[in-house]
């Protein structure tokens, strides 16, 4: 699971763009989690090249850290919270997701994001 500001709109997202479209070849299933009121479904449609799952808060009634908002993202992936992992620019975020049970990875930069998800992910 991925937040959307802070990590796709990083700089060098272009290259955590791809390592989502890979990871979807390969299997793995990916899912969007913002504190966004919603998408358009032009967006949407967009964002459905990289996910299997968009999670809004403003969508659900819940968001991020409550751990509950995570519990939603797991669940519309079809997976326990305990073989997901959840990337986010915030600390307060990432442990709301290691509350509910998931992996957190805190971004920094992509690169380092990265190595991080190959360390986790090997096959992934």
């Amino acid at each position: 699971m991925v937040d959307f500001a802070g990590v796709l709109t990083d700089p060098d997202a272009g290259r955590f763009y791809d390592y989502l479209a890979a990871a979807r070849e390969r299997g793995v299933r990916t899912a969007l989690l913002s504190n966004a009121p919603g998408a358009s479904d032009e967006v949407k449609n967009t964002m459905f090249d990289y996910f299997d799952a968009l999670v809004f808060s403003g969508e659900v009634g819940v968001a991020k850290p409550d751990p509950a908002v995570y519990l939603i993202a797991a669940d519309r992936l079809g997976l326990p919270a305990a073989v997901c992992a959840f990337v986010d620019d915030s600390a307060t975020n990432i442990r709301g997701a290691v509350q509910a049970g998931m992996i957190g990875v805190q971004h920094r930069s992509v690169g380092e994001t990265l190595e991080e998800l190959a360390v986790l992910f090997p096959d992934g």
